[in-house]
């Protein structure tokens, strides 16, 4: 919790005779239905919009509270906002949840029947755009002054399905029906540059100058988005772009008859924000992302300048009353958009432009892969921002006079810390960039902050050592335990008070609990109805019969080679193999779950969500082994599926690489619903059993250290597969063609990839996990140590809150307070 947080108490909340009169109120004037013709969705709008009535004036009151206060804002940039579902989440925050559902009852509707009815607002791939969605919750939570910026995508993440195995990808339209809880605003409107060329001229000072003319001109139009914080008037707001043409045609071409030349400049302006993460293997999807990054970053900078000068002329004031905290490397452009317009438009000299820009700007980093570090080539650049390039030259110039002064006769040393890669094809380090222009950078796991100070960024550690710190990342209990898992916040908050959905530190009162018998019962009873709830929808949707009374494995996150589902899946392999050898081993019943994305363009990752159905299909056509072992792939990995998942969670399959993951936030939320943790020390790992007790989770494999010896040793992942007889037929039955009886060389890539590169550790760990696999059967064969050990993980939860994470932030590096939100207004019905 931040000092001085201001403890506010919420205005008196509406009866339910007045949230019934809103309800009706909606469904008969704005949706013009009764309750003869109103379907479902009609009657999921009339809800949502009378929902969203309640939150109006206290957006508009925390609005005004900003500017009457002349508060310090941070605006937090990102390519992804993983939202979920707005209508639950609202209610929570709103401490409305059980008035509404009582309402509805009455009318004879369902409540949960209508949440059903919203699309999940799917704008991110995992981690990166849940915690930014978990951040906002905490904002507005705590009352700090806070913005997100991003764009609305009008097809966001794919939407996935299974055909033959196979991921295939289908639109994710999730704007195909009217959004009530998004307001366009169309003051705001900014124009958004490209291509053109770069003039210098004098001005009469005698001031060299230079103007960036004859551009491609688009409009980004706002979309605002309310953030209500959890039971507190304050509202804060995530702001969306939209492209839109700058004109609605080219009447010329259509006077001429050309009605599709008319309308094509239109649409290629309005593509920018039509996707989220175009194929970038080619090089029209490459710019196109380029194009997304430079609009995101301009059009906000441009919005933050006109809420800056509504009270204030001074520009040196910018960075007492503006923070921008950049979320990883996407939104970089914004620091050369924010020296232009301070250059250029402002008239600054760089001197003083360069110190409000660095004063400015934070950056955060969420990657150590160098394949996910951006760079982007300079003749795109020259092409689509000539004037941005000039600038980012320029910072590089003055940039590499400060490290020769620094560090004399280090020529290697100025190659490895230049914003330009000057090897092969001359490219922006935008990382680079980054850390340069802003005044904190941070890792968001103990471990990941260690790998940038000692290892990826030790250059720029041995420059400016105060600038690094670390944010270890967190998520928020709001919805990833009181919304998703509503049986286990209710037996929680009735042994210890309710203090835990602000506090999570307050789920160590939990501790003593775990050796209560009768606590440990009902603990494991709420496990198992979440349980019989997800195998209701497997079977659903995958027409998989699977036990509530088996042992729920889980690994659900975005598919990539360092997370290591195949690693899962070999053991998943070995497991059936020993069921089919010893018929009568004692091991316990095992359902073992898969769910996530691969990028369309990543042929490796496709082909292990193939492999994992391949074996799916093999194991659970088995009937000498289907009774004790079964596999699922559940598709479309969004959040509203996570929020099935986790509750029901036994194990948590946390086995990246050590030292690949940065932080994690899947971890946490498996952890926070009372899953074990099988996993490395990577990421986050290291500090959830760092909180839960050693003898509360199952570490296994090499350390970050350990896997760098290993590489740097010369590993031979040959040696592992003629040493270990388990490991050797698992992976002679994959190349085999066991799982792909149809294309028996299917999965010759995979096998042949870890025979002879193996980069990341699979086979070196194999022999490890099985162990500590033998060692979570032997616990789960004993339910009263492991109810006990399930307690415990929920107990040691308190340092994982996003308000935590949040308060840091506002702490150390933003330097924002929590505002006082003063009700003006009164409820209308």
């Amino acid at each position: 919790m931040l000092p001085n947080q201001p403890q506010q108490q919420p205005c008196t909340p509406p009866t339910t005779d007045e949230l019934r009169r809103s309800f009706l109120y909606h469904l008969h004037h704005t949706l013009v239905k009764d309750k003869y013709s109103a379907t479902k969705p009609d009657l999921y709008m009339a809800l949502a919009y009378a929902v969203r009535d309640l939150l109006a004036e206290r957006w508009l009151d925390t609005q005004q509270a900003y500017y009457r206060n002349d508060a310090k804002r941070v605006y937090y940039l990102s390519m992804e906002f993983l939202m979920g579902r707005t209508l639950n989440n609202a209610l929570i925050n709103l401490g409305l949840r059980e008035e509404w559902d009582t309402v509805l009852k009455e009318l004879g509707l369902d409540i949960a029947e209508l949440q059903e009815m919203e699309w999940d607002a799917g704008l991110g791939n995992g981690g990166l755009g849940r915690l930014a969605a978990c951040f906002l919750d905490s904002l507005a939570t705590m009352q700090l002054p806070a913005y997100g910026y991003g764009i609305r995508y009008e097809y966001g993440m794919f939407y996935q399905k299974i055909a033959d195995g196979a991921q295939v990808e289908v639109p994710d339209n999730w704007l195909r029906y009217p959004n009530p809880w998004e307001f366009d605003r169309q003051e705001h409107l900014h124009p958004v540059k490209f291509g053109g060329r770069v003039v210098e001229f004098t001005d009469r000072d005698g001031t060299v100058r230079h103007s960036w003319v004859d551009c491609d001109e688009v409009m980004a139009l706002a979309y605002d988005f309310p953030i209500p914080g959890y039971r507190n008037d304050t509202v804060n707001t995530m702001r969306l772009w939209s492209a839109k043409s700058s004109r609605d045609f080219d009447l010329r071409f259509f006077n001429e008859g050309n009605y599709i030349g008319s309308v094509e400049s239109k649409m290629k302006t309005e593509n920018i924000s039509k996707v989220l993460y175009p194929a970038d293997h080619m090089a029209e999807g490459k710019q196109l992302r380029l194009r997304q990054e430079y609009f995101l970053a301009s059009a906000t900078v441009q919005d933050i300048f006109y809420r800056f000068a509504k009270k204030h002329d001074d520009l040196s004031q910018l960075p007492d009353k503006v923070a921008i905290q950049l979320n990883d490397t996407h939104p970089v452009l914004a620091i050369p958009e924010l020296m232009r317009i301070l250059v250029d438009e402002k008239r600054l000299n760089w001197e003083d432009a360069w110190r409000i820009t660095t004063q400015t700007f934070a950056y955060t980093n969420h990657t150590i892969l160098q394949e996910a570090l951006e760079t982007w080539p300079v003749p795109m650049l020259q092409r689509l921002l000539p004037r941005h390039l000039q600038l980012i030259f320029e910072i590089n110039a003055r940039f590499m006079t400060e490290v020769a002064a620094r560090f004399p006769d280090d020529a290697a040393r100025l190659q490895r810390m230049s914003l330009i890669d000057e090897f092969g094809e001359k490219r922006v380090r935008m990382a680079h960039l980054a850390i340069v222009a802003s005044h904190s950078v941070n890792g968001v796991s103990a471990l990941h902050s260690d790998i940038l100070k000692t290892d990826l960024f030790k250059d720029f550690y041995e420059l400016w050592p105060e600038r690094f710190n670390n944010k270890t990342n967190g998520i928020t209990q709001r919805r990833w335990l009181k919304h998703c898992n509503p049986w286990l916040s209710d037996l929680i908050s009735e042994a210890i008070g309710d203090g835990w959905t602000r506090n999570l530190d307050e789920l160590r009162k939990l501790t003593p609990l775990a050796e209560d018998s009768a606590f440990r019962t009902r603990w494991m009873e709420i496990k198992r109805r979440n349980k019989q709830r997800l195998a209701e929808h497997i079977y659903k949707r995958n027409c998989i019969q699977v036990s509530p009374d088996s042992m729920f494995d889980c690994q659900t996150k975005r598919i990539h080679e360092y997370k290591r589902q195949l690693l899962n899946i070999m053991q998943v392999i070995a497991q059936y193999n020993r069921l089919k050898e010893y018929p009568g081993l004692g091991l316990p019943p095992r359902t073992v779950l898969f769910s996530g994305k691969a990028a369309p363009s990543y042929a490796s990752a496709k082909l292990i969500i193939k492999l994992i159905n391949g074996v799916a299909n093999v194991v659970n056509n088995d009937p000498a082994t289907n009774q004790q072992l079964k596999v699922a792939f559940l598709a479309n990995y969004s959040v509203s599926l996570a929020e099935l998942i986790f509750p029901a969670a036994d194990l948590s399959e946390q086995i990246s690489t050590a030292g690949t993951e940065a932080s994690g936030t899947g971890n946490m939320k498996y952890a926070l619903n009372g899953a074990l943790t099988i996993g490395t020390l990577d990421g986050a790992n290291i500090e959830i059993m760092e909180e839960v007790g050693r003898d509360n989770i199952f570490i296994f494999g090499l350390d970050a250290a350990g896997a760098a010896k290993v590489r740097s040793e010369g590993y031979r992942p040959q040696d592992y597969y003629y040493r270990l007889p388990q490991l050797k037929q698992v992976l002679d039955q994959i190349s085999s063609g066991m799982f792909s009886p149809a294309d028996q060389g299917l999965f010759h890539p995979l096998v042949d990839q870890l025979l002879n590169s193996d980069y990341y550790l699979l086979l070196a760990d194999f022999d490890a996990y099985l162990d500590a696999q033998a060692e979570v059967d032997r616990l789960y064969m004993n339910p009263e140590q492991w109810a006990r050990k399930s307690i415990l993980n929920t107990a040691g939860m308190g340092k994982f809150s996003s308000d935590r994470t949040i308060a840091e932030y506002a702490d150390d590096i933003w330097g924002i307070e929590p505002q006082q939100i003063t009700r003006q207004g009164v409820y209308h019905w």
